[in-house]
């Protein structure tokens, strides 16, 4: 299977990308996770102004086959919520970069993103993953 991967984004052990906007960033869980996953049923937001230390699980992803745990990458606090996936949580599925996005937070301290993946990385990260539970 073919790992696609964002450019403008950077990734997480845990399956989570992250596109850094200013003093804000999206984030959602990648192409590989959402096909590791299958047919994403619901999803669980967190509410807006919550607050997450980097780590802290900040929503849950429940498909057809499990539920997945979400990990956001910075300490932050949640300024937005994709309210489209309560209605539609297949966008995840279609669009895990673009319209398939989980929250939109406040990143407390840009140090926090340091240790993320860049999209090269990242694919060959996946890939070996991959390899290991075939």
């Amino acid at each position: 299977m073919a790992i696609q991967v964002d450019p403008r984004c950077l990734y997480t052990k845990t399956h989570e990308w992250v596109r850094v906007e200013g003093e804000f960033a999206y984030t959602g869980i990648t192409d590989y996770a959402q096909q590791q996953l299958s047919d994403i049923v619901y999803v669980e937001l967190p509410e807006v102004g919550a607050q997450f230390k980097k780590g802290e699980v900040f929503c849950t992803v429940e498909s057809v086959k499990a539920a997945s745990d979400c990990y956001l990458a910075a300490s932050g606090e949640i300024v937005e919520v994709n309210e489209a996936l309560i209605e539609r949580p297949e966008l995840v599925n279609q669009d895990p970069y673009g319209e398939g996005w989980l929250v939109r937070f406040r990143v407390d301290d840009p140090a926090d993103l340091s240790d993320l993946m860049s999209p090269e990385d990242y694919a060959t990260f996946a890939a070996q993953e991959e390899e290991a539970h075939v």
